[in-house]
C-alpha cells in the first residue's frame, strides 16, 4: 500500500490516515502528543506543506500526488519542526540567511526520518521524474541545525537541489507566523510541547517501544551556552535598529562567530546575578562562574557587575570600566550568601543604586517559590537542573550540570 497512490480517499482523509498510522507505529508512540498539537489543514494555496511551529498546512494537490509512505514522511517532517521548535530556536540564523536556515533545519529532520525508516514505513517523496523532493546528505547525520548552518555558510550551495520548497526543501517554514504568536501563545506552545515530550517518553516506556531518539535528545539536551547567549545579546541587547549583519563585526569573526556590527562595538555593562542561597552548592557555583567566562569571551562587555544574592544582595563586584580587570573575574571573585531565596532583592538593589545596565543575566537553580520579580530591563534566566522552573518574564535557558 505504501508504494501506491491512494485516490479513493480525499486529501483530508489521507492526512488523517497518515497521522493515525504514525501514532499506531511502535517506534513513534512517543510522538503521539506532539502530533496532536496545533491544527492540520488541507489548503489549495499551499504548494507543498508549511508550518509556523504549531499549526500545519498541506497542499491538496501535493498530498494527492504522494504515496502513503511519502505522506507519512511529510507529516513526520512537519512534526519534527514542531518538536525541535525550529522556528524559535534558530530564528537568529533565519535573520542572517533565510535560505540556509531553512535548509539546515530540513537536512537534520530528513536524515533522522530516513535513518529510522529502513523498513519503508516512511519514504522521502519523489517527483514525477523520480527526482527526490527534499534535502538529504549523510554528512549532516547527528548534527543540529546550527552546526549544519555553519557548514552551509562556509561552503554555500550553488543551487536548490532538493526540490520544490524553500531552499530546495519539501516544505515552507512560516517564520513570520511563528513570531506573530502572542507571548501567552508562545509560552503555552512551549509548555504543550514539553508536556507532550515527557508524556510520550513515559507512554513509549510502558509500551516497550524503546523510545524515540528525538524525544530522548530533548529530555537530555546539551545546551550550547554560547549560542543562547549570542541570540540573547544580538536580539535583545543590541537592538536591530542599531546593528546590521551587512557589515560583520570583525572582533567576533576572528573567533568564528558572525555577529552584526553596530553603533557600539561593545556590549555595555551587564549585571550578572548569581544565586548563592542555601540550595546552591559548590558544583552549581563553579558551573555558574565558568559560564560567566563564556559571557566575557562571547560579548566582550565594557563592564560586568557581579551580584551575589540570597534574600538580599550579599556581594557587588564590578569588573571593567573603573573596576577590576574583566579577565581577572574568575580568580578574583569572592562569592557571598547562603541564606534563603528572594530574587526581588536583585531588581530592588538595581533600582536603589541606580545601576544602568544593558541587560541582566540570572544564574539560579530556579527554586524561588514561584516569585520571579518584576523587571524593566532585558533579562535572561540560566536555570540549572530544574526543568519545572518556568519564569513568568524574560528568556530562559536550562543548563544541565
Amino acid at each position: 500500500m505504501g508504494l501506491t497512490l491512494n485516490h479513493q480517499l480525499t486529501a483530508d482523509q489521507r492526512l488523517t490516515q497518515a497521522v493515525v498510522a504514525i501514532m499506531a507505529n511502535p517506534k513513534y508512540y512517543a510522538l503521539a502528543g506532539v502530533l496532536m498539537i496545533g491544527s492540520k489543514t488541507i489548503s489549495d494555496d499551499i504548494p507543498t506543506a508549511c508550518t509556523n511551529g504549531r499549526d500545519e498546512w498541506y497542499g491538496r494537490e501535493f498530498v494527492m500526488g504522494l504515496t502513503d509512505a511519502e505522506l507519512r514522511f511529510l507529516v513526520l517532517h512537519e512534526c519534527y519542526h514542531k518538536l525541535f521548535r525550529h522556528l524559535v530556536t534558530w530564528l537568529y540564523l533565519y535573520k542572517r540567511n533565510p535560505k540556509l536556515a531553512n535548509m539546515a533545519c530540513d537536512y537534520v529532520i530528513n536524515q533522522m526520518i530516513v535513518d529510522d525508516n529502513h523498513d519503508g514505513f516512511a519514504t522521502m517523496p519523489v517527483n514525477a521524474s523520480g527526482k527526490q523532493i527534499g534535502l538529504l546528505d549523510s554528512k549532516f547525520r547527528d548534527m543540529d541545525s546550527g552546526q549544519v548552518f555553519a557548514i552551509l555558510e562556509e561552503d554555500p550551495p550553488e543551487d536548490d537541489e532538493g526540490g520544490e520548497g524553500e531552499g530546495g526543501g519539501m516544505d515552507e517554514h512560516d517564520w513570520d507566523g511563528a513570531q506573530e504568536m502572542s507571548d501567552d501563545e508562545e509560552a503555552q506552545l512551549a509548555d504543550d510541547i514539553d508536556q507532550a515530550v515527557r508524556q510520550g517518553a513515559l507512554t513509549a516506556g510502558k509500551m516497550g517501544s524503546g523510545g524515540n531518539r528525538a524525544i530522548d535528545s530533548l529530555l537530555q539536551p546539551e545546551i550550547n551556552w554560547r549560542e543562547v547567549l549570542r541570540e540573547f545579546i544580538t536580539q535583545t541587547c543590541r537592538g536591530s535598529e542599531y546593528s546590521t549583519y551587512a557589515r560583520p563585526n570583525r572582533r567576533y569573526m576572528a573567533a568564528g562567530m558572525y555577529l552584526p556590527s553596530g553603533v557600539s562595538e561593545k556590549v555595555d555593562e551587564l549585571v550578572i546575578a548569581i544565586d548563592t542561597s542555601c540550595s546552591i552548592g559548590q558544583l552549581e557555583l563553579t558551573k555558574f562562574l565558568s559560564e560567566i567566562k563564556g559571557v566575557i569571551d562571547v560579548v566582550n562587555p565594557s563592564a560586568i557587575r557581579l551580584l551575589y544574592w540570597d534574600t538580599k544582595v550579599c556581594g557587588d563586584e564590578v569588573y571593567g570600566g573603573n573596576g577590576m580587570p574583566v579577565d581577572s573575574l574568575v580568580k578574583s571573585t569572592k562569592p557571598a550568601g547562603g541564606g534563603g531565596t528572594n530574587i526581588t532583592c536583585v531588581h530592588e538593589y538595581i533600582q536603589k543604586n541606580q545601576i544602568s545596565a544593558q541587560a541582566v543575566i540570572v544564574f539560579t537553580d530556579g527554586y524561588l517559590g514561584g516569585r520571579w520579580g518584576t523587571w524593566s530591563i532585558p533579562l535572561l534566566w540560566c536555570i540549572a537542573d530544574n526543568k519545572s522552573a518556568k519564569p513568568t518574564n524574560g528568556k530562559v535557558v536550562h543548563i544541565t550540570l
